[in-house]
C-alpha cells in the first residue's frame, strides 16, 4: 500500500476522557486549556491536568495537542504571551492555532512545539497550505467544505512531509469553517471567542418587515422546522477514500462529548483503520459491526458532509434537534480489588439486579448482571442514586481496569 497509516485524533474534554481517549485507540489527543481555544463551556484542562494527561498520554505512545485557536483581540494578547510560556514548560507536542497572530506568539515564545492550523483559518486551497508551510506549520486542518477530490488536489501540490489533518466524524457547522456570527448576535457569546450557544439548533420562523410580531413558520410538518440543524458527519464506510486522499491525520470532532462517546467512536474508528491497512476484505467484511457500533454513541443522524460534493437537503434534520441516544454512560473502571469488586465513579444510577454492558477496548462487549453494589464505606446498598458517586460493584464477570460500563437506554 502506498499511503501511510493515518493517525486517528481524538477530543477530550478533560482529564478522564483523555485516558479514555487513549486506551480505546487514539493515536493522539487534542485538548483545550483553561484559555484560548473554542470550546469554553467545555470543562478544559488545568495546568496540572494538563501535564498529568499528557504524562498519561506520553507512557502509551500517544500525543497530545493543545488548542488555542481563538480570533485574538488585542486585549488577548498579553495572556496567550503568559500561557505560551507555560505551554512551552508543560510540552504538549502540538498547538492548534488559527489567528496569525496567536501563530507569530507562539513561534516567538515556544518554536520547539510544532504549530497545527486550525480549521477555523479557512483552509480551502493548497496556496494556503503552502503559506502556513512557508511560515513554519506542521499540519494544516482542512475546512469542512472540501470534497476528497479538492484534498487529494492539495496533497498533490504540497511537500510531501507537510501533513493534512480532516474532521471525519462528529457534528458540523452551517458556518464556513465554524466562522459564525449567528451566537454573538443573539446572546452576546462570541463562536470565535470558544463561547457558542449552538443557535443554528434553535426552532426558526419567519417575520415579514412590515407585519411585526407575525411569525410565520417554515412548514416541513406539523411541528415546524430546524433549518440549519445538520446531520452529523460520518465516514465509517469511506476509510478506503480517504486514505487515498492523502489525508494523515483522521480527526474526530466532540470536545464537550462524554467519555462514552469518545470510547464508541475511537474504538470504531481503530478498528476500522486497522482492519483496512490488514486487508480492505476484512474492513468490508467488518462493516456490520462498525455501523452497529457508531450508531450506540449519541448522534444526529448521519451524512458525508461535502466529502462527496455539496449537501442537499438530505443533510439537514428538519423536524427535530435532539440526539439519538441508545447507550447511557455508567462510568469507568477505576481498579479491581481482591474481592473482584470494581470500583469507579458512577455517572448514572443503576441497581443490583440490572443488566448492564463492559465496553472493552479490544472491541468486545460483554452483557453482565450486577451482583452486588456497595458504597465507599463498604455498606450494601442496592442502587447508586447520587451522581458522581464512588461504588464498588460485584459483577458476573469480573472487568479490568479502564473498561467502560455502559447500558441501554430504554425505548
Amino acid at each position: 500500500m502506498s499511503r501511510r497509516k493515518p493517525e486517528l485524533l481524538i477530543p477530550a474534554s478533560n482529564l478522564e476522557v483523555l485516558k479514555t481517549a487513549v486506551i480505546f485507540g487514539a493515536d493522539a489527543v487534542y485538548i483545550g486549556g483553561e484559555a484560548f481555544g473554542l470550546r469554553a463551556k467545555a470543562k478544559n484542562f488545568s495546568p496540572d491536568d494538563m501535564r498529568e494527561g499528557i504524562a498519561f498520554a506520553h507512557a502509551h505512545n500517544v500525543k497530545v495537542y493543545v488548542t488555542a485557536n481563538i480570533l485574538a483581540h488585542n486585549y488577548d494578547l498579553d495572556g496567550a504571551r503568559e500561557y505560551f510560556a507555560e505551554l512551552k514548560e508543560i510540552k504538549p507536542d502540538a498547538l492548534i492555532i488559527s489567528d496569525p497572530g496567536m501563530f507569530m506568539l507562539a513561534k516567538e515564545i515556544c518554536p520547539e512545539i510544532e504549530i497545527h492550523i486550525s480549521t477555523q483559518a479557512n483552509n480551502t486551497n493548497y496556496q494556503t497550505y503552502l503559506f502556513w508551510w512557508q511560515q513554519g506549520a506542521k499540519r494544516v486542518v482542512s475546512a469542512r467544505e472540501l470534497s476528497l477530490k479538492e484534498i487529494r488536489e492539495i496533497r498533490d501540490k504540497i511537500p510531501e512531509d507537510m501533513e493534512i489533518e480532516s474532521f471525519i466524524h462528529g457534528a458540523m457547522c452551517i458556518s464556513y469553517s465554524g466562522r459564525c456570527l449567528l451566537s454573538n448576535y443573539f446572546t452576546g457569546r462570541d463562536a470565535n471567542q470558544g463561547a457558542c450557544t449552538h443557535p443554528c439548533r434553535w426552532k426558526y420562523a419567519v417575520v415579514e418587515e412590515k407585519r411585526p410580531g407575525e411569525y410565520l413558520p417554515v412548514y416541513e410538518n406539523e411541528r415546524g422546522t430546524y433549518i440549519f440543524n445538520s446531520k452529523d458527519l460520518c465516514m465509517i464506510e469511506y476509510i478506503p477514500e480517504i486514505i487515498d486522499a492523502g489525508i494523515d491525520s483522521l480527526k474526530i470532532e466532540g470536545r464537550m462529548k462524554t467519555a462514552l462517546y469518545v470510547a464508541t467512536v475511537a474504538r470504531t474508528y481503530r478498528k476500522a483503520i486497522d482492519d483496512f491497512f490488514e486487508s480492505e476484505e476484512k474492513y468490508r467484511e467488518n462493516m456490520p459491526w462498525y455501523q452497529a457500533e457508531i450508531s450506540k454513541c449519541t448522534y444526529r443522524q448521519f451524512t458525508t458532509g461535502f466529502y462527496f460534493g455539496k449537501p442537499d437537503e438530505n443533510t439537514q434534520i428538519y423536524d427535530s434537534n435532539t440526539y439519538v441516544n441508545e447507550y447511557t454512560y455508567l462510568g469507568i473502571i477505576e481498579e479491581v480489588d481482591e474481592r473482584g469488586c470494581a470500583k469507579f465513579e458512577q455517572r448514572n444510577k443503576f441497581c443490583v439486579g440490572d443488566t448492564i454492558e463492559i465496553m472493552k477496548p479490544d472491541g468486545s462487549n460483554v452483557e453482565v448482571k450486577v451482583l452486588n453494589m456497595y458504597d465507599e464505606e463498604g455498606t450494601s446498598v442496592e442502587s447508586c442514586p447520587h451522581s458522581r458517586q464512588t461504588i464498588y460493584v460485584e459483577l458476573s464477570e469480573t472487568p479490568n481496569k479502564y473498561d467502560l460500563l455502559r447500558v441501554k437506554t430504554e425505548a
